[in-house]
């Protein structure tokens, strides 16, 4: 632990000694109270004491540990560490607070990191599926009187699928909300902890909490269905459901794992939803899927259908909507609308009003290559916008092999040619197929950050090939042998569609020195002029020195696959970690320069986030691995600052 020293200037002075304000109009300073930032997803923050200046000039200000390396032990190796803290309110305590990948809660204080309290909910961790817990949310209830427990509350949804209410200040359940504090939900008692479970922090406002599901991929071909439920924040009484799949019998999923966002203004939620069971066949489950693959705008309180567009007919690709929807502000021409923008793996950005679900920006719908297995109607066409630029070039033919040597070249290229390959959305068959992006995309869960008002979006992507080959099997692979729930970068595996003719195997494409054979950078980053629909700059984000077998004295930057995602602030910096090589970054926002990074103890799969306490900006990162990556795993939350 290393404390920092609070700085002691006029506005620290003012900020420790409320009473003593002396009649001062202080306006408050810039905190992180949400996931993403806001409700809306934007991942920006108004803090600018840390600037292009001085971001050189960051240094650790204080390090804290959960604890869970020395209490789980080996089940480490089944977590990916992905939280963002919060930070709360002065009516809340001002803790700093985030859940480790077991959903245990934890409050620190800002300026130290020394623990205050926390909680642990005991969840049932039988399954095989990965831990992991992107966030709690926040909420004050007004039908609670002020000063009593509970009327500043935070709301988890855990891997054992309960819904937690836990007081904000001290870290223990409300009594008043379910059964002692937590809402046993669908799926919690009739399946396998795990076969439904939660990632991502519920969405809190206006007297309604709603929570979406994690579903497991692959294994079967129906699977749990991925109903969304919303209840009342001060009782946890259940308010309604939605079910992506109405009337698709013979599938599962089309569940909601990523942030969803909220309008609270307008009384509106926003669902990003995944691919329908199974992933990769869909025989069985003839049509579009409505309304999997897709953003879904409900009511609020009520759950009703207010507009959705599917940005996936037909999954065939395991492409689910994988990040948040980003609310804004369209300025364009002298016009102001409100905005939605929408990233999917495929590397599309899709803006929309979200009010109305009326396209920004046109929308054009694409011929694809049919479907090779028998029964399987395949969609004719995807939709795609005109604007702005798909965000990967999915475009591989064999004279674009790449190598270090001529030998490794050849050699991929040759597998190129074998391959079966007519672009975007080629689906699967029993010959071997490029899928780029594949289902890890282009864009993942880490989303985007929204520069203020200007209209850029900093997106963070994998631009690694992948392939793909459906196995008929008279009999089912051993679910037991399925250890992940994608490939990472060099990796293939091999996993069952039971109740389908098909297993599916899948892999990066690489050459037999185990490096990718797309062209790099295998990681970028990628800002998007939303409202001229071009991209202003794109850099490789990541180094690929620590992934042979060897790890080099020096940083080649070449891009690694990435999971997390970062943060934009007014200093005009963006702040990442997410690479497999240890790092965070600060990148200058006008042209993607790095200004600054840092080598953490393990990779930081988790989207950072900031604040001003005391007069003192922060940047804070959750550090601890990502079971994908096949690295080494940790408890760390890393804050930095400039110095005093």
């Amino acid at each position: 632990m290393m404390p920092s020293r609070p700085r002691r200037g006029l506005i620290g002075l003012l900020a420790l000694l409320p009473g003593l304000h002396c009649g001062l109009a202080i306006t408050a300073e810039p905190g992180w109270l949400y996931y993403g930032g806001d409700q809306g997803g934007r991942h920006y923050s108004q803090a600018s004491q840390i600037d292009r200046s001085n971001v050189q000039d960051l240094e650790v200000a204080w390090v804290s540990r959960s604890g869970d390396m020395a209490s789980h032990g080996e089940e480490m190796e089944k977590t990916s560490t992905q939280s963002t803290p919060i930070l709360l309110p002065p009516a809340a305590g001002e803790s700093l607070v985030y859940c480790t990948p077991f959903n245990r809660v934890i409050a620190l204080d800002p300026a130290s990191g020394e623990q205050r309290w926390s909680f642990d909910p005991k969840i049932d961790r039988r399954g095989d599926r990965p831990f992991r817990c992107r966030g709690v949310s926040y909420a004050e209830e007004a039908r609670t009187p002020a000063g009593k427990d509970c009327r500043h509350r935070l709301y988890m949804s855990t891997h054992d699928r309960k819904l937690w209410a836990i007081d904000a200040s001290s870290g223990k359940p409300c009594a008043d909300f379910g059964d002692r504090g937590q809402v046993a939900l669908y799926g919690s008692g009739e399946l396998a902890p795990g076969e439904v479970s939660n990632s991502s922090a519920p969405v809190v406002a206006d007297g309604v909490v709603v929570t979406g599901s994690t579903v497991i991929d692959f294994v079967r071909s129906t699977t749990p269905r991925g109903t969304v439920m919303a209840f009342d924040s001060f009782s946890g009484r259940p308010l309604w459901q939605f079910d992506p799949l109405q009337g698709h019998a013979n599938s599962g999923s089309a569940n909601v794992w990523a942030p969803m966002s909220v309008d609270e203004k307008n009384g509106l939620v926003y669902l990003p939803t995944s691919a329908a069971s199974p992933d990769y066949y869909g025989v069985d489950r003839p049509g579009d899927d409505l309304y999997a693959n897709s953003v879904v705008a409900l009511d609020l309180h009520s759950g009703e259908l207010r507009w959705y567009f599917q940005h996936v007919r037909h999954d065939l690709w395991d492409y689910d909507t994988p990040a948040q929807p980003i609310l804004f502000e369209w300025r364009k021409n002298g016009e102001t609308v409100p905005a939605l923008a929408q990233l999917t793996k495929q590397g599309f950005v899709f803006v929309f009003n979200r009010l109305t679900g009326e396209p920004l920006w046109e929308i054009t719908e694409q011929p694809v290559p049919p479907s090779q297995i028998p029964g399987e109607h395949s969609s004719p066409t995807q939709p795609k916008p005109i604007a702005p630029p798909q965000l990967l070039n999915p475009f591989l033919m064999p004279a674009d092999a790449w190598g270090l040597t001529p030998f490794d070249r050849n050699d991929c290229a040759n597998q190129l040619a074998d391959l079966q390959n007519l672009g975007l959305f080629t689906p699967n068959s029993e010959k071997l197929t490029l899928m780029f992006p594949g289902s890890l995309g282009g864009p993942n869960w880490g989303g985007g950050a929204l520069l203020g008002d200007s209209g850029i979006l900093l997106v963070n992507v994998n631009n690694v090939a992948f392939t793909g080959r459906l196995i008929p099997t008279p009999q089912d692979l051993d679910p037991a042998s399925r250890k992940q729930d994608h490939p990472a970068a060099g990796h293939r595996m091999q996993v069952t569609m039971q109740g389908t003719p098909y297993n599916i195997e899948i892999g990066s494409l690489q050459s037999f020195l185990g490096i990718p054979c797309n062209p790099p950078p295998w990681g970028k980053l990628v800002a998007v002029d939303l409202v001229q629909g071009t991209i202003a700059w794109e850099t490789a984000l990541g180094s690929v020195h620590e992934m042979g077998p060897v790890s080099a004295p020096f940083h080649i930057e070449w891009g690694t696959p990435n999971l997390g995602g970062g943060i934009a602030t007014a200093g005009d910096l963006f702040f990442i970690g997410a690479t497999m090589d240890r790092q965070i970054r600060a990148f200058d926002v006008s042209n993607g320069q790095t200004l600054w990074q840092y080598t953490l103890p393990v990779d930081a799969t988790a989207t950072p986030m900031t604040y001003m306490y005391r007069g003192k900006q922060y940047v804070v990162i959750n550090a601890g691995g990502h079971h994908m990556f096949q690295r080494k795993m940790g408890d760390y939350l890393y804050a930095f600052a400039l110095p005093d």
